[in-house]
């Protein structure tokens, strides 16, 4: 039985009354508040300011996200919403831990932060595809969840845990009896790089992979209307990004629960981007992506769209992927990248492989390594299995933990043996600089074929398409020299936002003060957004 002082209450629904001010009600009622100045002595310190009661909003908010582009979109839209409603996102009374599921090691990462917490003596609110999967393990007992579909509602939650509450939100958006794609895409957000805005254009999917527990979080496709999704990439071109993601859990069955198709989608948005600006796919299953071919081969040979596409392939045997249930065989594969290497020259192909899934055999695995020695991957994320608890493949027969070991192993040494742009040395490239490197050494780059390229380190680089010359190769880069006489491009339409700024705010100026409040495709400038900056770290 929880005590007295943590109560749990199963649902928010009973713990919010119809009668308590929304969190949009609460950002919009600031602009009926006329500030009155003090003076000087009138003015109180942080020592002096004292209540009986915990007021929601006032508190500091540490934030984390593990995983994919998906939760990371969530993340930035989480810290959005608190940031808009008050909260300062730095080091921290509550901590908000966004998890992933994928594998055992991100899931180990996010329990030893929620201990960690704990014994800092820390509120706790989880979130992400763990809590959602299993609301009920052991270590979640007591801690606030905000499901997948309700990140929307994360004030509301967080208003609840720096009270004492602890309350669950993990209920599915519907609308006329049809799941929706999760929370509106015009929510408030802080982007992680001011410069890249990472759209979810669908949640869930078609498959149902034997392996996979991501599933259990994010459930049956369910995809955004177009006119929903232009709409969100205009706004993010005239706050300044000049690089868009587009992200789900599987974006070649984008639409087919509304009855329209990824190229449909991407052709509408293409015509959004500016110039010198790209956009990015993001993974694709070769089921869905088979009957659209000929018009990705198109989309992708487009100046303004990375000639890119991720497309897991996860073993090379016929008889692991039926295992796997991945509704495709090596053939399907191989015509899908056969197809976009002669339509889209110097096309970048990017896949996955499990080693160890259960029943693989030695012949099966040497069929994975004849796969990647045939099409020499230049970006290969090389995954040892791991039983996911609740999934089909966990009770299946396991290879040997030593087998799994050593596949994985051989499995990267071939990769490494390989470097896939020592041909590209010379080469002039026109790349989109958008990041700083780890070692904070150089700013980083893509060009076309969203190939890594590293530049020098200088403020007029950064945010614009600059001409380069390819003079050295890694094993996942390239460097480049700027040409001489080359001008800087610059793509974005509008000043980006600055780091920790808030999307999709306005200013209010009136005769007497100002205030703000939420409204999609402005963003919040000038002095007011001083109160909404977040620490740089709130994703480390």
């Amino acid at each position: 039985m929880p005590s007295a002082c943590d109560p749990v209450i199963e649902d928010i629904e009973d713990m919010v009354s119809s009668t308590d001010p929304t969190p949009h009600e609460r950002q919009s009622a600031r602009k009926n508040i006329v500030p009155r100045p003090k003076k000087k002595k009138e003015l109180l310190n942080d020592e002096e300011l004292q209540a009986d009661s915990v007021i929601p909003g006032m508190q500091k908010i540490w934030m984390k996200t593990w995983g994919c582009s998906h939760n990371n979109s969530d993340g930035e839209y989480m810290a959005g919403q608190l940031a808009a409603s008050g909260y300062k996102m730095t080091e921290a009374d509550l901590w908000l831990l966004n998890s992933c599921t994928v594998k055992n090691p991100a899931e180990d990462h996010f329990r030893n932060s929620i201990k960690k917490a704990q014994e800092q003596e820390k509120k706790v609110v989880v979130a992400g595809c763990v809590p959602q999967a299993q609301p009920r393990m052991d270590y979640l007992k007591g801690l606030s969840i905000i499901g997948v579909q309700q990140i929307d509602r994360v004030v509301e939650v967080v208003d609840e845990a720096v009270k004492g509450h602890s309350v669950r939100l993990l209920g599915q958006k519907k609308e006329g009896g049809r799941r929706l794609g999760g929370a509106r895409l015009d929510l408030p957000k802080i982007r992680k790089n001011p410069l890249i805005e990472i759209i979810s254009i669908n949640t869930g999917c078609l498959n149902a992979c034997t392996y996979c527990k991501t599933k259990h979080a994010r459930g049956d496709l369910a995809s955004y209307p177009i006119e929903e999704l232009v709409k969100r990439v205009r706004q993010s071109f005239q706050e300044g990004v000049c690089e868009i993601w587009l992200t789900s859990e599987d974006t070649g069955a984008y639409g087919r629960d509304i009855g329209t198709d990824l190229p449909t989608l991407l052709w509408r948005l293409v015509e959004q981007i500016p110039d010198g600006a790209m956009l990015r796919l993001g993974m694709t299953n070769p089921p869905y992506i088979l009957e659209h071919l000929g018009e990705m081969a198109k989309i992708l040979n487009h100046p303004r769209v990375y000639a890119f596409l991720h497309v897991p392939v996860q073993s090379a045997s016929d008889s692991v992927l039926m295992d796997m249930k991945r509704e495709y065989c090596i053939d399907d594969f191989k015509r899908v990248v056969d197809f976009l290497k002669e339509r889209v020259p110097g096309v970048t192909i990017a896949t996955d492989i499990i080693c160890g899934f259960p029943g693989e055999t030695e012949e099966d695995f040497q069929e994975t390594l004849e796969l990647v020695k045939l099409y020499r991957f230049p970006s290969l994320f090389i995954n040892q299995f791991y039983p996911r608890p609740g999934t089909p493949a966990a009770k299946m027969e396991q290879v040997p933990a030593q087998v799994k070991k050593q596949r994985t192993r051989e499995l990267s040494q071939l990769f490494h043996s390989y470097n896939p742009y020592d041909h590209k040395v010379g080469e002039m490239q026109h790349v989109l600089v958008t990041e700083e490197s780890f070692d904070a050494q150089y700013y980083v780059a893509h060009n076309k074929f969203y190939e890594q390229v590293l530049v020098p380190k200088k403020v007029e680089f950064k945010g614009k398409m600059i001409e380069v010359e390819i003079y050295e190769a890694g094993k996942h880069f390239m460097k480049g020299r700027p040409v001489e006489d080359s001008k800087p491009f610059n793509p974005s339409i509008a000043a980006p936002l600055q780091q920790g700024e808030v999307s999709g705010l306005i200013q209010v100026i009136t005769h007497t003060h100002t205030h703000t409040h939420t409204r999609p495709g402005v963003r919040l400038s000038g002095a007011s957004s001083s109160a909404l900056l977040l620490n740089t770290d709130i994703y480390t």
